[in-house]
């Protein structure tokens, strides 16, 4: 069944032919000007007859009369085929390479051309030389077979080693096992065992070799996504030991170029605000973060978040130890039965004899009464930062900045309420998931667990 049929063709025919020009016709229909205006020419030279499709084979002679003619009339390709109804210019240019190349002899059919090269004999044909008997072989052919029959006994060993459980008839799979046997035999060998092409094991060759990290990209891409971009090759290379696998942080940093993938945390910005002076304790961190068993030094703070005008606020105490949340609270106005409420869920990880010490800003609410009563009632000490001075509160301001690096600055929250529960979703995540350079690659549960099973 042709593209276009008679009629469609006749009715385009006769458009060009009414005072419209072929090209118009042609832009108008989205057809080859070319193609349309031969239309026309075998139209108006052959009617009907020089629009249906040819597909009929031609003779050397006609080939050779119509090259004949465009070379003593000058015409071309797109000419000849309307005078002579031919099919397209293409054949024309063919016939033409053939008869440069070959002469007459070049334009026969090519089903009545004798083959150049004798075809193969059957595997069926009976006219084939038997197989010589073991005391008819010569020497050199004795040591040939035996050479063959080394690498026939090799190849299988080698692909079931590759992988025991898949399948060892693929191409990839037969080219791995054909490099790791080259050493020790020759190749020719080797792809008459495997019944692998030659060209197909240089083309599968060149694959493995252009993708030979396929597997770690896949790894790579796998963790970056699981933590919504928040890796870095860095945290990446940790994941990766964590897991077992050891490879050096460069490769990973270069494979997650080759892959367009950074961390999507932007840089992290200390911001400091001047509050009012009240009844402040001193500062008894020091600025040592540090802290050699859980429960010894606390952390607390209130930040502030904005979605669409409205604001949502968050109380968090953090472990020094591990950087663990152990106790948090999520409240749409800062009030002090927000920090109270976060401080009785902390004190039900205290165990007994336990009195860490509890550092925070000069916040107004831990200026209170009722709260120092709260911690003096659980034998913690109160310490807060100097004025003004948010890098003595350091650990608590990094996780803030982590938190709305990682979560809130990646984001988009059409309501506070959609806020509160990502929170929720990121500060178990970060508890028992985010890995830590700091902890030895583990996030803050892991490493409390495994400090605490020790």
């Amino acid at each position: 069944m042709t593209k276009y049929n008679l009629a469609l063709k006749q009715i385009l025919i006769e458009e060009c032919l009414s005072a419209r020009s072929v090209h118009e016709v042609a832009l108008k229909h989205d057809l080859s000007p070319s193609l349309l205006r031969r239309w026309v020419k075998g139209y108006e030279q052959h009617g009907a007859a020089g629009l249906i499709a040819k597909y009929s084979h031609y003779d050397a002679q006609f080939k050779l009369k119509v090259l004949q003619c465009i070379e003593q009339d000058g015409l071309s390709a797109q000419q000849a085929c309307v005078q002579f109804d031919i099919r397209g210019p293409s054949s024309i240019r063919q016939w033409k390479r053939l008869y440069d190349k070959g002469g007459v002899e070049a334009l026969h059919p090519r089903r009545t051309r004798e083959f150049s090269m004798p075809r193969k004999p059957s595997k069926q044909s009976s006219t084939s030389p038997p197989t010589p008997t073991d005391s008819e072989l010569t020497p050199k052919q004795m040591l040939e077979e035996l050479e063959y029959l080394r690498a026939e006994n090799a190849y299988p060993k080698k692909a079931r080693c590759l992988d025991p459980s898949g399948p060892s008839n693929c191409a990839g799979k037969k080219t791995q096992a054909i490099q790791g046997l080259r050493r020790g035999h020759r190749l020719a060998l080797l792809l008459r065992a495997a019944g692998l092409a030659r060209s197909t094991f240089y083309y599968q060759s060149k694959v493995l070799v252009a993708d030979k990290h396929a597997a770690l990209k896949e790894r790579i891409n796998s963790l970056y996504h699981g933590n919504k971009g928040r890796y870095g090759y860095r945290r990446i290379t940790a994941a990766l030991g964590h897991n077992g696998e050891v490879v050096n942080h460069k490769k990973v940093q270069r494979l997650m170029q080759l892959m367009d993938l950074k961390s999507l945390v932007k840089v992290k910005k200390y911001r400091s605000y001047r509050g009012s002076e009240g009844v402040v304790a001193s500062d008894l961190l020091k600025r040592k973060f540090k802290a050699e068993a859980p429960n010894q030094k606390w952390a607390t703070d209130v930040t502030e978040f904005k979605v669409k005008g409205q604001k949502l606020f968050l109380s968090p105490v953090m472990d020094l130890y591990n950087g663990e949340i152990l106790a948090y609270q999520i409240n749409r106005r800062p009030e002090f039965k927000m920090v109270s409420t976060m401080l009785e869920q902390a004190f039900e990880r205290l165990n007994p004899g336990d009195t860490p010490i509890l550092h925070s800003d000069q916040g107004w609410q831990y200026q209170q009464p009722t709260y120092r009563h709260m911690l003096a009632g659980k034998n913690i000490e109160q310490s807060m930062s100097r004025k003004g001075n948010c890098l003595d509160n350091a650990a608590m301001e990094s996780f803030f900045g982590t938190l709305k690096s990682e979560f809130f600055y990646l984001e988009s929250f059409e309501s506070v309420e959609q806020l509160a529960s990502g929170l929720e979703d990121y500060i178990a995540y970060y508890n028992q998931e985010r890995i830590s350079l700091r902890l030895n690659g583990l996030s803050p549960v892991e490493f409390r667990t495994q400090a605490l099973a020790a």
